[in-house]
């Protein structure tokens, strides 16, 4: 059982959902309990609640207050009963339960962690039947002269490979078949997983050449079907695939774009002019949220026709032509924190900072 945080638990229905990510995104909870103006209990705010907002048009600067859930499920103090909310949690799939007085004040709030053993919370996740490519033959010449030595996916991070935390995320639903493209340094990549002890399966796909994030696509079995997650091998991301998976089924899409929703301050004051150099307004240390690519893809298998034989195809050239082609290409947002690139010396750094503490 936590005590209350209110610096990182709790949100006005007035915000605004760029500060409620914000607020998600200093928490590992996944959720905000949204109080009146008095700081009782009134709802609670979920990123899938956030995300389903901003699919539907909703923007970062728009409030709260019409899209958090009203009817949130809490438990009074003299209630409390741990096996009855574990029961509850289990059954409902909730992620974090308050614990109010009769006040409708949040005094204290558990979470899956504080009632279900590691067996137990990994039951909650879906499992799913679909293969992973992750695209692992580049030459990583952000990261030389590291990668001079060793290819840039078995870089370590703690005590694996940035392939085995990839794979790690994956392993919680139960993923057991790999497609891994290789090139530079490929055979060093192949002994090292060939040479481990694991519960999945490898299968490797060598190109003969550097043909882009797409290219080498080209080379999976023509027989796949249904979608295929392919991710980058420099990069993390967090997130339940399976409703990643319903959503990019659900849409109708040809190919979904996990994108991170990420906020940059401009460090210095803006300033904004009109003809003949005259300012209108200066903007000190402005803001801005926006979504990246992540570099993870959930794509049909009957888009990769698309892609053509032996020349240098990105996945952004892949997106480009299915729309071209009428086919619907969606955005799948996740928040800022569950997203961590690697690609580069400085993001390295902090990724080996960050990985023992919550990843």
């Amino acid at each position: 059982m936590h005590s209350l945080n209110e610096k990182v638990i709790i949100i006005k229905e007035s915000a605004r959902i760029k500060d409620a990510l914000k607020l998600i995104d200093s928490n590992s909870e996944g959720l905000l309990f949204v109080v009146d103006n008095k700081n009782k209990l009134i709802g609670a705010l979920s990123d899938g609640d956030i995300r389903r907002a901003l699919i539907s048009g909703k923007s970062l600067v728009d409030t709260i207050d019409d899209i958090y859930n009203k009817n949130p499920f809490y438990i009074f103090n003299d209630e409390y009963n741990e096996e009855y909310v574990k029961e509850v949690m289990v059954k409902n799939r909730y992620e974090v339960v308050p614990i109010i007085n009769s006040s409708f004040f949040i005094e204290a709030y558990v979470t899956w962690d504080d009632l279900l053993s590691t067996d137990e919370y990994k039951k909650q996740w879906k499992k799913l039947n679909i293969p992973v490519v992750i695209m692992a033959g580049g030459k990583g010449t952000r990261m030389a002269p590291f990668t001079n030595v060793l290819p840039k996916p078995l870089i370590p991070i703690g005590n694996k490979t940035i392939l085995e935390l990839i794979i790690q995320e994956f392993l919680k639903h139960n993923i057991l078949l790999y497609y891994f493209t290789i090139n530079y340094k490929g055979e060093m990549i192949r002994a090292y997983f060939e040479g481990i002890e694991k519960n999945y399966e490898i299968k490797y796909l060598k190109e003969d050449d550097f043909y882009g994030t797409a290219g080498s696509l080209k080379l999976l079995p023509s027989e796949l079907k249904g979608p295929i997650i392919v991710s980058n091998c420099d990069i993390m991301v967090k997130a339940d695939y399976a409703d990643v998976i319903k959503f990019h089924t659900e849409t109708n899409a040809s190919l979904t774009i996990l994108s991170s929703i990420q906020h940059h301050t401009i460090p210095y004051g803006v300033i904004k002019y009109k003809e003949g150099g005259i300012v209108t307004e200066i903007e000190e240390k402005p803001e801005y949220s926006m979504c990246v690519n992540t570099g993870v893809y959930v794509v049909n298998a009957e888009c990769l026709s698309l892609i053509p034989d032996k020349k240098v195809f990105h996945m952004t050239d892949l997106i480009e032509v299915l729309m071209k082609n009428g086919k619907k290409v969606v955005a799948y947002p996740i928040n800022e924190n569950e997203f961590i690139d690697i690609g580069q010396w400085d993001e390295y750094r902090k990724v080996v900072q960050k990985i023992s503490v919550d990843f």
